[in-house]
């Protein structure tokens, strides 16, 4: 009877102790697979952020055939593949900083940093067939509009502080008539008056989806694949080490 009563209990232990390893084996893999799962997804948001283009906080609407092509366009233009030169990173560094606060001061998104870049390529002294000049390409109208003095002795729209304090009331003053970034942006390359126009005709005030001129319809573009080249440029093919530490404007 006793011997029969240790094998009994023999078994169960061999039965609960088997159970228990498996246990714990279907506990430690699921565990491990749990958290592959989690590292899969958060590998998938990382990629999907990563393919995601704004300007002024405003998402470009991808899935358009259109824009997409569009986008793929401009990004390639401005690629180290095309460009072969970092002379658009050097002179970031050098005029970003000053442009930076001026564009936070008066309440502009800091993407329009970019128009400068597009524009001009932040060069100084080149002067436009219809005579814009200085690195935000100011008209001498809209120039003195704002305050710049345009006349034989002075040209301040070549001092990049003092145009850089009138293009940020122009774009102000833009964003008041269409409450829109984009179309802001959009609006300095065609005029107000144009772009209104455009708006009243099409009945359309969605910069993606408006016919515009070839150069204007490009604009946004242009403006969302520079900034894509500046601050990511290894993705684009640029060698460039730290380059949001050496962009960013730091306070004093």
């Amino acid at each position: 009877m006793i011997k029969k009563s240790v094998v009994t209990c023999s078994l169960m232990l061999i039965v609960c102790i088997v159970m228990k390893m498996l246990g714990y084996s279907y506990s430690t893999d699921f565990n491990k697979e749990q958290k592959t799962h989690i590292e899969d997804v958060e590998t998938q948001v990382k990629e999907d952020e990563e393919d995601l283009f704004s300007f002024a906080e405003e998402m470009l609407p991808l899935g358009d055939k259109k824009i997409e092509y569009r986008l793929s366009r401009a990004l390639k233009a401005n690629s180290f593949s095309k460009r072969q030169t970092l002379k658009l990173h050097y002179r970031a560094q050098k005029y970003f900083p000053i442009i930076e606060p001026i564009l936070e001061e008066y309440g502009i998104p800091e993407d329009f940093k970019y128009i400068p870049l597009v524009e001009t390529e932040l060069r100084h002294g080149l002067v436009s067939p219809r005579g814009a000049t200085g690195v935000w390409q100011f008209m001498p109208q809209t120039a003195r509009l704002y305050g710049l003095k345009v006349n034989s002795a002075e040209d301040q729209r070549n001092n990049l502080r003092l145009s850089t304090i009138a293009a940020a009331k122009y774009l102000r003053d833009l964003y008041k008539i269409f409450n829109n970034w984009t179309l802001v942006a959009a609006a300095y390359n065609v005029g107000e008056g144009s772009l209104k126009k455009s708006i009243f005709s099409q009945k359309k005030d969605n910069y993606f989806h408006l016919k515009l001129n070839r150069e204007t319809a490009a604009y946004v573009y242009s403006l969302v694949s520079m900034k894509e080249v500046i601050e990511k440029p290894a993705k684009y093919g640029y060698k460039i080490n730290a380059p949001r530490k050496l962009l960013a404007y730091q306070p004093n």
